[in-house]
């Protein structure tokens, strides 16, 4: 079951110079396994190449409704992925442990 999105941004109501800045600043403030509901007039598909570039493997992007003349999107924070944790460092890294 998801949860509920913690917020939701329309930036249909913000300037276009300001739309990224708050998306990011808000999606940085949540806690790990919250949401923020993004409601667009268009795809906000170059928003997606943003996250994956600032947050790599940290977030999870759902459409909810894919227009044609409003798309909403959730964008949940997940946790990093921490390979050495997870036992599946190869090593290669200089990060495993020497015996």
């Amino acid at each position: 079951m998801k949860s509920a999105p913690s917020s939701v941004i329309d930036v249909r109501r913000l300037e276009p110079r300001f739309r990224h800045a708050h998306i990011f600043s808000t999606f940085a403030a949540l806690d790990v396994g919250s949401a923020i509901e993004l409601v667009n007039d268009h795809d906000p598909r170059p928003l997606y190449a943003q996250f994956q570039s600032q947050w790599p493997d940290r977030f999870a992007w759902n459409y909810l409704e894919e227009g044609p003349s409003v798309w909403r999107v959730a964008i949940t924070k997940v946790p990093a992925f921490d390979a050495h944790a997870s036992g599946g460092c190869c090593g290669g890294c200089g990060g495993a442990e020497r015996r």
